[in-house]
């Protein structure tokens, strides 16, 4: 069992399904709450989109959750998500960092919060003038069964769903399940046909959900939902890792290795690969003792910020990079 938690002097408030307060998507959805738990200004409740994704992402997973969220944000449109680790804390950091509001949907009581560890981001939420919300009492402990059940809130709060990573099965799939039972739109990001973390996705898509492949694609569905142009981006679309890195990596090498370093960059690009594969992309290329260059290369990237290694032991992109 979870301690208890004091928010302090933020603003508690009860509402009942029928309450004037009460956010009115909410309300429409098939099983709505019967009364909602609330910290911060009830008024920030609904029309916003929902962003969500694995717990356990992928750096692409991370990045994909972090620059959609960020440029929908930066338009005025909330992020709802669910306050989990890995795409959801993505998606709620980005909406902060754009000057957005975002929208916390908790699977236990508002003071039971979970995961304890982003106490600190829920609080930057609250003071940006963000909320948090539970359809649990407030002392109630997260228990596992509350989170599918919180799903259908997410998804409820929302105009439309962002699936940004998602196996099969996950809680992620059942957030897009509740999303198109409202009768509400779902958008999703396609992953590599070989990567499980985006079999979710990637089967949306196939059943019909709306694929968001670039920002311009992303900017047409924020455009149908919300009635939002299209807007010049700041730091909403930065360089990937790799773009950058294969903007900078301009150092002496012999023609071989240039050729091998766009090669494993084009790769890596394209989807996850382990060190065999990128091993036998070097070799191809003409680079002697490919191995040995790989793994340097590899270390170098990865120190620069460039490139990460998955759970799955493939690299890939990293979210962050240095300027």
């Amino acid at each position: 069992m979870t301690s208890e938690y004091d928010w302090g002097n933020v603003t508690h408030s009860e509402i009942a399904l029928g309450d004037p307060l009460y956010p009115s998507l909410l309300a429409s959805i098939t099983d709505p709450p019967k009364k909602l738990y609330v910290l911060g200004d009830p008024n920030g409740l609904g029309g916003g989109l929902a962003v969500v994704g694995a717990r356990k992402a992928t750096p692409y997973g991370i990045s994909c959750a972090r620059r959609f969220s960020f440029h929908a944000a930066q338009r005025g449109v909330p992020i709802v998500s669910g306050g989990a680790r890995g795409c959801d804390a993505a998606a709620h950091r980005a909406a902060l960092e754009a000057g957005g509001k975002t929208i916390v949907v908790m699977g236990g009581g508002l003071q039971k919060p979970y995961p304890a560890q982003h106490k600190a981001l829920f609080h930057q939420i609250l003071d940006s003038g963000g909320v948090l919300v539970s359809e649990q009492p407030w002392t109630f402990d997260p228990l596992p069964w509350c989170f599918r059940r919180r799903n259908r809130i997410i998804a409820g709060l929302a105009r439309a769903t962002l699936i940004v990573e998602a196996g099969l099965p996950s809680g992620t799939f059942s957030t897009a399940d509740a999303a198109l039972s409202a009768g509400r739109d779902v958008l999703a990001i396609p992953g590599s046909i070989t990567s499980s973390f985006s079999a979710g996705a990637n089967r949306l898509i196939a059943q019909g959900a709306v694929p968001i492949v670039d920002d311009e694609t992303f900017d047409s569905a924020l455009f149908s939902l919300f009635g939002l142009l299209r807007q010049e981006d700041s730091a909403g679309t930065a360089l990937s890792g790799l773009q950058r890195f294969k903007s900078v990596a301009n150092r002496s090498q012999a023609p071989q290795e240039r050729k091998a370093e766009c090669a494993l960059l084009a790769a890596l690009d394209a989807e996850p690969l382990g060190i065999e594969e990128l091993n036998g992309l070097a070799g191809e290329c003409g680079v002697s003792d490919s191995l040995t260059w790989v793994m340097v290369w590899l270390a170098e990237a990865q120190r620069d910020g460039y490139i990460a290694r998955y759970p799955n032991g493939r690299y890939g992109p990293c979210t962050t990079t240095r300027s």
